[in-house]
């Protein structure tokens, strides 16, 4: 079910263009609006899921391929060295759209830490 107001739905339903990268059943993938390395692409479900904490049992099938999709798509845009996976959850995980959504992060250069300490 989409929200309306969120964003992400609207990508997903088609309201809102996106370059998309990829599109199945369940799952969207398209690049970052606001790009925080070479590649960055988000990786969202069709189905609005407002995050990570609001998971349970029944979505593992959507979160494999979340991260399936986006792997094999990271490697396709030339991250075949590594790349890195974000998912924002909540407030204190800085979670900027309240829906589900993964960050695949690479390039040619190595990325800076995940966190100082």
């Amino acid at each position: 079910m989409a929200v309306t107001d969120c964003i992400f739905c609207r990508i997903a339903e088609g309201t809102i263009p996106a370059g998309k990268l990829y599109e199945d059943d369940l799952v969207v993938a398209f690049h970052d609006i606001h790009p925080a390395a070479p590649v960055h692409i988000l990786v969202i479900p069709k189905a609005h899921v407002s995050s990570l904490a609001s998971v349970d049992s029944g979505h593992e099938p959507l979160l494999g391929r979340l991260l399936a999709v986006g792997a094999r798509l990271a490697k396709e845009q030339g991250c075949s060295d590594g790349f890195r996976t974000i998912v924002n959850t909540g407030r204190v995980g800085r979670q900027e759209v309240y829906h589900l959504h993964v960050h695949f992060l690479g390039g040619p250069e190595v990325l800076p830490p995940m966190l100082k300490h």
